[in-house]
């Protein structure tokens, strides 16, 4: 398959999009496009697993402007409205959003402006610190990266002796940890980052000195809550990520409530207004159970949001909103591809894998 991948991106897509196929046979529906940022300016790619879902400037434009002149995008109330049966919404509608609430989402608000268009952004709580926090595994993954080439991490609490050696090595421990950290609740996690930095002897100020720089807190900082008004204030809705950004189907049960749960409150308590909406961290089958759809219903969330089997859909459970997870790496015409549903109909037809959920919970309506 890796031999038909560069020839989709390279002549199918391009062919399809340039003769309109992918709009005229666009399904009816909504169809909902997530981001997680922008590159800042200036900043060079560290690595492609943990820099590969934020977008250049210049694409994001791109991206809007093919948006808004092949299709219809709507903000979040209205997609809300239509949730809710009070109003209808354009054929082929699209919704804007973004994970994360990095520093460099910021950077979205004048081209938003300038396309008049609006995004709902999704926020964990570490963006109601006075200053910006970090995303635990981002912090995780650097650490791993700045690390000596090979190295061993021992901690009996989760399972003894873990060893990794060169890059991809890495990158298996850090996963593996991904899912082992996210069984304890944030206070806990974060005294296992400092014993994890000072077991692979890095000093007790590396953070500070990985982010020394605006462009690296641009990066990899969360917003603060002055961030968060200046999103309100430029028109767009905030809406919740969890407490700390846990692997959700590791967590235990009332860790796992709590940090649905409790993001809507404290969201909602510092904003001064109602948070409706939810977005799963991760978002795809491997962090995400029926057990957690049920959480975000019990929370009083309107909806809630994966990052997974986008496209246009008639109709889509409530609170499994499928969602297209865009890349850096997508080209124009892939994105449409992706946007249209014509790459996740592809996927399903060629059974390029078997990730997909396994809960099929009911559809919330179809539009007419």
């Amino acid at each position: 398959m890796r031999l038909v991948t560069p020839v989709l991106k390279s002549v199918v897509y391009p062919g399809l999009a340039k003769s309109g196929y992918l709009r005229r046979h666009a399904p009816a529906g909504v169809a909902v496009v997530t981001y997680h940022g922008l590159v800042p300016r200036g900043y060079s790619e560290i690595d492609p697993a943990l820099d590969g879902s934020l977008v250049t400037a210049e694409m994001f434009r791109r991206q809007l402007q093919l948006l808004k002149k092949k299709y219809n995008v709507i903000s979040p109330g209205q997609f809300l409205r239509w949730l809710d049966a009070q109003d209808e919404v354009p054929p082929h509608a699209i919704l804007l959003t973004c994970d994360d609430g990095l520093q460099n989402t910021l950077e979205m608000l004048p081209i938003l402006a300038d396309e008049g268009l609006s995004c709902l952004f999704f926020v964990t709580g570490g963006s109601l610190e006075n200053s910006g926090a970090m995303l635990w595994h981002e912090e995780l993954y650097l650490m791993f990266l700045d690390a000596a080439e090979t190295f061993t991490l021992d901690f009996v609490e989760l399972g003894g002796a873990m060893h990794a050696a060169g890059r991809d090595g890495k990158r298996l421990l850090w996963a593996e940890l991904l899912k082992k950290l996210s069984q304890y609740g944030a206070s806990t996690r974060n005294k296992f980052l400092v014993d994890i930095r000072d077991q692979l002897r890095l000093s007790s100020d590396w953070r500070s000195r990985r982010l020394q720089h605006s462009v690296a807190a641009q990066r990899f900082l969360q917003l603060d809550l002055a961030g968060l008004r200046q999103l309100l204030a430029a028109g767009m809705t905030i809406g919740a990520h969890t407490m700390s950004h846990p692997v959700l189907c590791d967590a235990p049960q009332e860790i796992a409530s709590s940090e649905i749960g409790e993001s809507r409150l404290a969201l909602e308590q510092a904003l001064g207004q109602r948070v409706w909406a939810f977005a799963y961290p991760f978002g795809d089958s491997n962090a995400v159970s029926l057990r957690e759809l049920g959480m975000a219903e019990a929370a009083g969330f309107r909806c809630a949001f994966l990052n997974t089997a986008g496209g246009f859909r008639p109709d889509f459970p409530r609170f499994a909103v499928p969602r297209v997870h865009v890349t850096h790496d997508m080209g124009l015409s892939e994105f449409e591809a992706h946007v249209c549903g014509f790459y996740e109909l592809l996927r399903r037809t060629l059974r390029w894998n078997s990730s997909g959920l396994t809960f099929t919970p009911q559809p919330v309506r179809a539009t007419p």
